[in-house]
């Protein structure tokens, strides 16, 4: 008998608690955390409004014309009404964080339908005279019975967390953590009230020291500060064209990629349009590869690898109506950054040494009017290993799937594309 109901508590909390953090926390299905816009960014504000951090941080977004979102708590609307009116007439979004902070694993999901989501939206709209249709729960939590609020309302979670009510974390250490971590599409999650259990009293008055240099920065490296409702409706989410098997896929994929990108320190060519990655290894090849230019890349000399961003390849895919348009968004987006490549190859001292690009792409047709030389794959394992790999990728990004791995198959062959550093000079050099 013990046996059973510890079976069925089991069970129960698998579907009730496990299934939903899996679906929505790691595979990111059925709610929002990041966008792929490439030059609007969202700041998020969670556990408010509060009487005394809360009007700082108003004065502070409207010194830098930024729009920002706040998912306020339902009892705090209620005591404090100015606040949220203020919020609303100057113009930030309002969202609902529940009516106190209680996680929605402790709740039925009837109890938080109605006496945590819907009492404060009640609230909100009582207050404003509009009802908020977002919805982000404490610590980004929600049970089984929560996926028929989508229903209703969108859930918003996060793609950056600052980590702002720790006590171990201060204002420095809050701004390199932002701004190593911000790049186009981010959702910020972030805190203008320190009262909720665990956190830092005097958090948020670290954070609006952080959040003043972050602001300067963003915003002079040209991103948009938005709120959630316009970086949502700005998403052309081209995901939504994959079935929901290869979007749990995808889904998986790309939380190995951030990690792969992490592990061997991948770095972004250009944040506000981040195409190409690169990094530094050494040429493992038995022959050297020789240009028509002269040049070589020998066994051990030290090149830079070049990566395609698989979101943005994503949305080419999805807003081309055929291959070769795809391929003019590629080449297009590899002519603006060519010479950021060679002005980083001229400027970094990591790359002082490196004689040049190399990657190895099915997306090869037209780099030769960049600059590029291509070349066969030596034939052998890793040639079979590298094009069944690619081939996973483009099923997984392509929107036809199966269908364009059958289309001109003898077009899907990988192949080696380089290019020289005399090469870039003599084409690129500013």
């Amino acid at each position: 008998m013990k046996e059973k109901l510890l079976w069925a508590c089991l069970i129960f909390l698998t579907v009730y608690m496990a299934i939903p953090w899996i679906v929505t926390r790691i595979l990111g299905l059925g709610i929002f955390r990041r966008a792929r816009s490439h030059r609007q960014i969202a700041f998020t504000f969670d556990d408010g409004p509060d009487p005394r951090y809360t009007p700082e941080l108003l004065d502070l977004l409207q010194a830098y014309g930024v729009k920002a979102t706040f998912f306020v708590l339902g009892a705090k609307a209620e005591r404090y009404p100015e606040l949220i009116r203020r919020i609303h007439a100057e113009g930030h979004q309002i969202g609902i964080h529940n009516y106190t902070h209680l996680s929605n694993w402790l709740m039925t999901p009837w109890t938080v339908r109605s006496k945590q989501v819907g009492r404060t939206e009640a609230i909100i709209a009582d207050i404003t005279g509009v009802r908020p249709t977002y919805y982000r729960p404490p610590w980004g939590i929600i049970n089984f019975g929560d996926f028929w609020l989508r229903r209703r309302y969108r859930i918003i979670l996060w793609s950056l967390m600052g980590r702002d009510w720790d006590h171990g974390v201060g204002p420095e250490k809050l701004k390199q953590r932002l701004l190593n971590g911000i790049k186009g599409g981010s959702v910020v999650l972030l805190h203008d009230s320190g009262d909720t259990f665990g956190a830092d009293e005097d958090a948020p008055a670290h954070m609006l020291r952080a959040l003043r240099e972050v602001l300067a920065e963003v915003t002079a490296d040209g991103y948009e500060c938005v709120r959630i409702d316009e970086l949502y409706a700005a998403d052309s989410n081209p995901a939504a064209a994959l079935g929901i098997p290869r979007r749990m896929l995808r889904s998986a994929w790309m939380l190995w990629e951030r990690l792969f990108l992490k592990l061997l320190n991948i770095q972004t060519v250009n944040k506000l349009d981040p195409l190409l990655k690169l990094r530094v290894i050494e040429y493992t090849g038995s022959e050297p590869l020789t240009f028509p230019d002269g040049e070589q890349f020998r066994k051990g000399d030290r090149i830079a690898e070049i990566h395609f961003d698989n979101d943005m390849l994503l949305q080419f895919s999805v807003e081309s109506r055929s291959p070769v348009q795809m391929a003019l968004h590629i080449i297009r987006g590899m002519e603006r950054q060519l010479p950021m490549i060679l002005k980083l190859l001229n400027s970094d001292p990591k790359y002082s040494d490196v004689k040049g690009l190399y990657g190895i792409t099915m997306i090869h047709r037209g780099s030769k009017n960049l600059g590029f030389a291509v070349f066969d794959l030596p034939k052998g394992v890793f040639a079979v290993v590298t094009r069944y790999y690619l081939r996973v990728v483009m099923y997984m990004l392509h929107p036809q799937g199966k269908e364009r791995l059958k289309t001109k198959p003898e077009l899907l062959v990988p192949k080696i594309i380089a290019m020289s550093r005399k090469e870039m000079m003599s084409r690129y050099i500013a």
